[in-house]
Formats: structure tokens, C-alpha cells, sequence
């Protein structure tokens, strides 16, 4: 598509420097996002947009020559929601930067290429918080956790990223720029927009601009860790402490994640425990001992081979980077087709317990780490892609655990998205109407189907 390139080099003295790309060396790094899919393409150009008006520049000439866009913003997506495709225009939001706070309605208006991490520290400045908090909250932007409904360590009492956006900037397939609501705590006027783009994957449309709710900074949390001689004793404690409580994080990790982020950190974790849960409180002080110590007879009525409490926030924040690691420290061992699994909380058991006997029946190693206090897995497949056998068995494996997922009631994506790699297992979650009624919505914004191709549909 010459024709294009053209005109998009044409708009380079209308943006900011070196903002359209189209030498192949130097669009590489925008074909591949971290799920690393071996089927990317390569792009006609990469524009690296600076504001929404680039973006309706670049998407009516994409429009009217009918050529693929991709958006991209940190590339961090696990599902390949951000894999370039051949011939298309990737739109990279990695310059959109900006954040304004507003203390007194408790809101920031943000840019989607602002780190999740940069987030927080513009509204900590404020004495405020933003909570959602994936685990790699330091290098995934905004704009990928509101195309994906991110969610993180601390959802279990404080939601996912919908629960935070009120507003927003999007652009259509047709070069068109919508505002959806604002800083308002309530506004039902209308559809509700906003929450129909975020988690669509950049399919429907390009957010530019967010306004997000922020929180009080949240109190220092108290920190309680548990190890467990068995998978079936750490998810039942994990059901009786989600009847009646709700505490600010309840996360799980079995021995292979435990192994792996021992090997790289060296901290002392239990290597023979089978499970282990890092938990903590940020109710006050008192009524956070009295949470922690209930949890604490939880885990021992659980057969719980070790409980250590703690209120020193340094020492509680080991074990929480514990947990962030463990996916950085099983791509030591080699390559990952990483999962997001998710059940309601009583099929815990069976869900952990169905992907250990399907990891021994396929001869693969899968390490499960979890927000289990919202049943939703993280089942990490390690494989060598240079031996093929394996890779079969693996990719098989894969595909396993989501069926299982299916089959507990649950879903193949809890907050990594449907992306590439999920698509076909999709129909089987929600079933041909509810399939149907996607596609009706997909076809109405984007008719020419230009957003995002390949991506949930």
C-alpha cells in the first residue's frame, strides 16, 4: 500500500519528530508483544502518536484505504493483543504522557501511555491512590490495563480497572472522536459506553484519554504468609477466609513457582511446601490483628505447616515482590505459554488440582500462581520450543486447562484478555448467541473491520 505509506510520511512535519517509522529495522521492536507469537506481521509503518488528533489523522486515511490498525502501548499484553499483523498501521500510544490530578474530585485525566506505576506516583503526590496493581504494574501502561480490564494483587477488595475509569476519549474506525463520561462518582445518562470499551481490546477503539477514580492512600497493610503441605488444604482455606472475610490481597503460589522465584530471589522460601499464600489486612491497626489472627486459625484448622505474621511493611513487601516475580523467574527456565484461568471461588480446588493431573498426563511443568481470593489462575506452561514434542505437548496442554476452566463454570481470561492466542476457545465460554451479539457490536463500530483484526473474533 504505497499510497499510504506516502501520505503517512506526508504527516510527519504535522507531529512531533521521528513520529512515523516504516524502515523495517526500526519498526522490529513493534511486531512482538510479550506473549511473543510467532505468527506476527510486519507493518506498513508504526506512527508513535502524540494526541488524538494524530490518531484520527492516522485512522481516516486507515479508513479510507481500508488497512489494518493495530494500537500498542507498552507491548506487555499476554494474549497478543498488541501483535502486529502483516500490512497494517501499528499505532503506538507510548508518547502519550500526560496526567493532570485534581485532588478535590478525587480524579487524574491521563494519557494512555503512562506507565500503571507513574500512575500511582502522580496520585500518591496528592496523598491519593490509584489501586489497580497487576503484577507488572511497573512497565504495563493504562492504556493496555483499560484494553484488557486489568486487575492485580489488590482486586480481591478494591476491584479491577473498570471499577476505576469514569471517563474517556476514544477514537472510531472512522477517524471519529468520542468524550464518554467525566469526573462524576454517579452518571447513568445514557449506555453505558465507557465500560463497553474498556476490556475490548482495542477492537471498538483507540483510547486516547481517561479519566480514572482515585482512593485515599491506603493504609500501611499487615502481612501474614502460610504454607501448606498440599494444594487441596491452601484452596480450602482460601474458601472459608472469602465467606466471611475480605481482606485487602490473598495470593497463592505451588511449589514450581515457589522453586523458581527461590532459585532467582534466595530469600528463604519453604522449597518443599506444596502452597503458599501471602495474605495481608489494611483495615486499622486493631482490627487488622484481629483479621489476620481469624485468618491465622483459618490456615492452622487448614493444616497449615507454618504461619508468620508481620506488621513491618518492608518485611510484608518481600513476600509481595515474591509473588510479582514469578513470572520473570520462570522465563529463567524456559519459554512460557502463560494462562489467567479463572473459576468461582468453591471450584478453586478442582481448577489447581485438574491442572496438576493434566501437567502429569502431558509431561509438561505448569506453575500455578493466583489472586485466589478471586479464583482467578495464572497457570505458567514451561516448555523448550526448540524440542517439537514437547512444544505439541505443551501447546496441548494449553488448551486443556481452558477447557477445564470451562467445564468449573469459569473463564479462559480473567484480565490478560482473549487476545491472539485465546480466540478459539472463546465460543465455548459464552456460547453462539452470546458470540453472535459480540460480533453484532463489533460490526456496528467497526464495520470494515479494521480495528485490532484477529483479536476475540
Amino acid at each position: 500500500m504505497p499510497g499510504l505509506v506516502a501520505e503517512l510520511e506526508n504527516l510527519s512535519p504535522t507531529m512531533a519528530p521521528d513520529a512515523v517509522l516504516t524502515d523495517p529495522d526500526r519498526m522490529a521492536g513493534y511486531r512482538w508483544d510479550r506473549a511473543n507469537d510467532p505468527t506476527a506481521g510486519m507493518p506498513l509503518a508504526v506512527v508513535r502518536a502524540s494526541s488524538t488528533e494524530d490518531i484520527q489523522t492516522v485512522m481516516r486515511l486507515a479508513a479510507r484505504h481500508r488497512v489494518p490498525v493495530v494500537t500498542r502501548g507498552a507491548g506487555t499484553s499476554l494474549s497478543g493483543g498488541s501483535t502486529a499483523a502483516d500490512g497494517c498501521v501499528v499505532i503506538s500510544t507510548e508518547r502519550m504522557r500526560r496526567i493532570e490530578v485534581d485532588p478535590l474530585t478525587r480524579t487524574c485525566r491521563a494519557q494512555p501511555g503512562l506507565f500503571n506505576a507513574e500512575v500511582k506516583a502522580a496520585a500518591a503526590e496528592h496523598g491519593l491512590w490509584y489501586p489497580p496493581d497487576p503484577s507488572s504494574f511497573e512497565i504495563c501502561s493504562i492504556g493496555g490495563n483499560i484494553a484488557t480490564n486489568a486487575g492485580g494483587l489488590c482486586c480481591v477488595k478494591y476491584g479491577v480497572t473498570t471499577d476505576y475509569v469514569l471517563g474517556m476519549t476514544v477514537v472510531l474506525a472512522d477517524g471519529t472522536a468520542v468524550e464518554l463520561g467525566g469526573p462524576r462518582i454517579k452518571d447513568v445518562a445514557g449506555l453505558s459506553l465507557t465500560k463497553l470499551f474498556v476490556g475490548s481490546e482495542g477492537t471498538l477503539g483507540i483510547v486516547t484519554e481517561v479519566v480514572l477514580r482515585l482512593l485515599p492512600t491506603q493504609r500501611p497493610p499487615s502481612t501474614l504468609v502460610a504454607t501448606f503441605g498440599s494444594l487441596t488444604d491452601a484452596t480450602g482455606a482460601v474458601c472459608e477466609m472469602t465467606r466471611t472475610m475480605r481482606p485487602s490481597m490473598l495470593e497463592f503460589m505451588d511449589r514450581a513457582s515457589i522453586n523458581a522465584v527461590e532459585d532467582m530471589t534466595r530469600m528463604g522460601l519453604d522449597r518443599s511446601a506444596a502452597a503458599l499464600l501471602v495474605i495481608q489486612s489494611d483495615e486499622p491497626a486493631e482490627f487488622a490483628l484481629a483479621e489476620l489472627e481469624a485468618i491465622s486459625d483459618i490456615c492452622a484448622r487448614h493444616r497449615a505447616s507454618e504461619v508468620f505474621h508481620t506488621d513491618d511493611p518492608q518485611e510484608g513487601e518481600a513476600f509481595v515482590a515474591a509473588r510479582r516475580a514469578a513470572i520473570p523467574a520462570l522465563e529463567r527456565r524456559g519459554s512460557l505459554l502463560l494462562e489467567d484461568v479463572g473459576v468461582p471461588i468453591p471450584q478453586l480446588s478442582d481448577l489447581v488440582e485438574g491442572i496438576a493431573a493434566i501437567s502429569a498426563r502431558r509431561d509438561v511443568d505448569i506453575a500455578v500462581v493466583a489472586h485466589a481470593g478471586d479464583g482467578n489462575t495464572h497457570p505458567l506452561i514451561v516448555f523448550d520450543p526448540i524440542d517439537v514434542e514437547q512444544t505439541e505437548r505443551a501447546r496441548a496442554a494449553y488448551g486443556e486447562v481452558m477447557e477445564l476452566a470451562i467445564g468449573l463454570g469459569g473463564t479462559i481470561t480473567g484480565e490478560h484478555g482473549v487476545g491472539r492466542l485465546k480466540k478459539a476457545w472463546l465460543p465455548d465460554q459464552l456460547g453462539e448467541e452470546a458470540m453472535e451479539l459480540n460480533r453484532r457490536i463489533k460490526r456496528a463500530l467497526d464495520p470494515d473491520g479494521i480495528l485490532n483484526p484477529g483479536v476475540i473474533f
